[in-house]
C-alpha cells in the first residue's frame, strides 16, 4: 500500500478524526450485529494507547439529509463502550458548538462518537463547507471505513482537503488483501462471480478476464449466459437485453484462453419461496413456468469444486443462488465449503458473499473476507476508491 497509515503519524496529544463504518443493523433500539464495530477496534485501541483524543464519525442508514430519531448513533455508542470496556461519550451533532465543546473537554485517550453524518445533506454532496466544519476540531484524519471508501462523501474524502490523512488498520488490511489477489495473483486463478444481474458485474467481469484463468458463474448472471447460449430458462431471472453482451464476453474469454464455467444442471422451482417443491434438472430441461434458483446440481458442483481445489488464487463476489432459502442454498454453501478446504489464497467480497460465508460457518478459513460490498466491487472493477485516493502518499 503506497499510502500513509497509522504508524506514519505521531498521535500523542492530537485530535484524531476517525471515519469508521458503523452502519450497523438496529433492532429494538439495540445493535443487532456488531461485526462492523468490532472490525474497527484495532484502530481505536491503537489510538487510545498512543494517547490520541479519538473522535469517531460514521453514517447510519439513509435518513435523507435530515435528523431521524430512529437513526441516531446512541445504540452504537453503547455497543462500542461495551466492546472497548470504557466510556464512549456521544454528542447529538457532528459539527458546530456542541462538538467543539465536547472535543475541548477531552483528555488524551478519550473516545467521542459524533452524530450520524447523513443528518446533513452536505455529507453525500461532499459539500466543502460541511467537510471543513467536520475537520475543524481535528489535527489528523484517519479513514478506516473501507465499506464507504467507494463514496466521495464529505466524511470519507472531503475532510482530507483540510487535514493530514492516513489509513486505519482495517483500511490497510482491506487494500493489501484485495490488492494481493487482484494485482499479482498466483496462477491458476479462479474468479467466482454471482449475483442477480450481469449489468451490475459487467465491469468486474471485463476486468477479471485480463487476470483469471477460470471464470465460474452463478446466480441470475449465469441464467443470462445460458439464455445467450440458446438454452430455455423458463421464468428464471434473466436480462434478455444483455444476451448479446454475454455472447461477447464468452467470445472474448475464449480468445484470451479463459475457461468460463456455467451450470450444467440446476435447481428449479415454480416459486422462489420456502417449502415449495424443487428439483434438479439438466440445464437443457428447464420447463416453462419454472425458475432456476441455484447452481446446485451434482455435475455442476463437482466441476466447480474441482476447479476451486486446483486453484492457487480465488476471488468470490456474489451468491450463486437464492442462498437465503435453504432449498436453494446448496450451490453457494458447497462452493463456500470447497473454498474452506482449498489451499489457495482466497478473498471474498463483502455484502451477500460475506453473508454466505458466515452462513456456511467457514469465515475463519478464508484468507480475507471484505467488510465492504460496494467498495470491494469497485476494487474488483479496477476503479479507484475516493476514500483511498485522498490519503497522503508515502514519501
Amino acid at each position: 500500500m503506497d499510502k500513509k497509515t497509522l504508524k506514519d503519524f505521531d498521535f500523542a496529544g492530537k485530535n484524531a478524526l476517525v471515519r469508521v463504518d458503523f452502519n450497523v443493523p438496529l433492532k429494538d433500539g439495540k445493535v443487532d450485529d456488531n461485526t462492523r464495530i468490532d472490525s474497527a477496534l484495532d484502530t481505536i485501541d491503537y489510538l487510545i494507547r498512543e494517547e490520541a483524543r479519538v473522535i469517531l464519525m460514521s453514517h447510519l442508514g439513509r435518513p435523507g439529509g435530515s435528523p431521524s430519531e430512529e437513526l441516531r448513533m446512541d445504540p452504537v455508542a453503547e455497543e462500542l463502550a461495551e466492546l472497548l470496556g470504557r466510556e464512549v461519550k456521544k454528542v447529538d451533532d457532528c459539527i458546530g458548538p456542541e462538538v467543539e465543546q465536547a472535543v475541548e473537554s477531552m483528555e488524551d485517550g478519550d473516545v467521542l462518537l459524533l452524530e450520524n453524518t447523513r443528518f446533513y445533506p452536505g455529507e453525500k454532496e461532499n459539500d466543502p463547507e460541511f467537510a471543513r466544519k467536520l475537520a475543524a476540531p481535528a489535527d489528523v484524519f484517519v479513514n478506516d471505513a473501507f465499506g464507504a471508501a467507494h463514496r466521495a462523501h464529505a466524511s470519507t474524502a472531503g475532510v482530507a482537503e483540510y487535514l493530514p490523512a492516513v489509513a486505519g488498520f482495517l483500511m490497510q488490511r482491506e487494500i493489501n488483501s484485495l490488492g494481493e489477489a487482484m494485482e499479482n495473483p498466483e496462477s491458476p486463478y479462479a474468479a467466482i462471480i454471482g449475483g442477480a444481474k450481469i449489468s451490475d458485474k459487467m465491469s468486474v467481469i471485463k476486468n477479471l478476464l485480463d487476470k483469471c484463468d477460470q471464470l465460474l458463474l452463478g446466480g441470475g448472471i449465469a441464467n443470462t449466459f445460458l439464455l445467450a447460449q440458446g438454452f430455455e430458462v423458463g421464468d428464471s431471472l434473466v436480462e434478455e437485453d444483455r444476451t448479446e453482451l454475454a455472447q461477447e464476453i464468452l467470445s472474448e474469454a475464449k480468445s484470451m484462453g479463459v475457461e468460463v464455467l456455467l451450470p450444467e444442471d440446476v435447481v428449479i422451482a415454480e416459486e422462489c419461496e420456502e417449502g415449495v417443491e424443487s428439483r434438479v434438472v439438466d440445464r437443457s430441461e428447464v420447463p416453462a413456468g419454472w425458475q432456476i434458483l441455484d447452481i446446485g446440481g451434482p455435475r455442476t458442483l463437482e466441476k466447480y469444486t474441482e476447479t476451486i481445489k486446483n486453484a492457487r488464487t480465488v476471488t468470490w463476489n456474489g451468491p450463486l443462488g437464492v442462498f437465503e432459502i435453504d432449498a436453494f442454498a446448496e450451490g453457494t454453501m458447497q462452493v463456500a465449503r470447497a473454498l474452506a478446504e482449498s489451499e489457495a489464497y482466497k478473498v471474498v467480497g463483502g455484502g451477500e458473499s460475506a453473508a454466505a460465508i458466515r452462513k456456511a460457518g467457514v469465515e475463519e478459513k478464508m484468507s480475507h473476507v471484505s467488510t465492504g460490498g460496494g467498495a470491494s466491487l469497485t476494487f474488483f472493477e479496477g476503479e479507484p476508491l475516493p476514500g483511498v485516493e485522498i490519503l497522503d502518499d508515502l514519501e
